[in-house]
């Protein structure tokens, strides 16, 4: 199969599968990492085919919507692409992308590396920051049922893995455990710069909000 026909195929499989999804985790949320990862890879040396593949696939089945299994993303995203007949070398490198660009893999210090990884994980981290990044924390943590804010409860800056898995903590915490660091672990130029103004956002967000609550 053509590479722009395989392409498109994977769009539309990506599109149906989450009709249904959460509101930060939906078709929206894919269409914007994936045009945001070509715009970073046009200053990048990497595969544009494995770079649009795990970009569009990244979310096919993220694991706190499926009881926390790390592995189902890889293996629906794989499943998917060998029914298509794509390269084996592809099939596994858009596969431990998947399973190595969240946040949460940052804890296991992952051994995994590659300019693929590094472009689809800062767009990803892209769509997580500035206002785009504000409103699907909230939205998120309205559908979990999560408290906007509690003074009472201290973001924890040094939690686990599975604290950060397990978290219940109020929606502004999440600025400070892991949206506003977001900045400082871009791994490209482009990824850098673009994350600079939204970080900046946020900032003025947080201040904004304090004032409202008397604070």
């Amino acid at each position: 199969m053509e590479n722009n026909n395989l392409i498109a195929a994977t769009a539309g499989f990506v599109r149906d599968t989450l009709k249904n999804a959460e509101g930060g985790h939906d078709w929206s949320h894919i269409h914007r990492v994936w045009t945001n990862a070509k715009l970073i890879a046009q200053t990048e040396k990497a595969d544009p085919l494995v770079v649009e593949l795990a970009a569009l696939l990244h979310d096919i089945a993220d694991s706190k919507f499926h009881n926390g299994d790390e592995e189902i993303g890889p293996t629906t995203a794989g499943k998917y692409l060998n029914s298509m007949n794509v390269d084996a070398g592809i099939v596994e490198h858009v596969q431990q992308i998947i399973r190595h660009m969240s946040f949460k893999s940052s804890f296991d210090n992952p051994a995994f590396h590659s300019p693929e990884l590094a472009i689809v994980q800062d767009a990803d981290r892209l769509d997580a920051i500035g206002a785009i990044g504000i409103a699907r924390a909230f939205t998120y943590g309205g559908f979990k049922g999560r408290e906007l804010y509690n003074p009472q409860i201290k973001p924890n800056l040094n939690m686990s893995k599975e604290e950060y898995k397990n978290s219940s903590a109020p929606t502004i915490n999440h600025f400070y455990e892991k949206l506003l660091l977001l900045k400082d672990k871009m791994n490209t130029e482009t990824g850098k710069k673009l994350a600079q103004q939204r970080h900046e956002f946020m900032e003025a967000y947080l201040q904004q909000f304090y004032m409202e609550c008397g604070q």
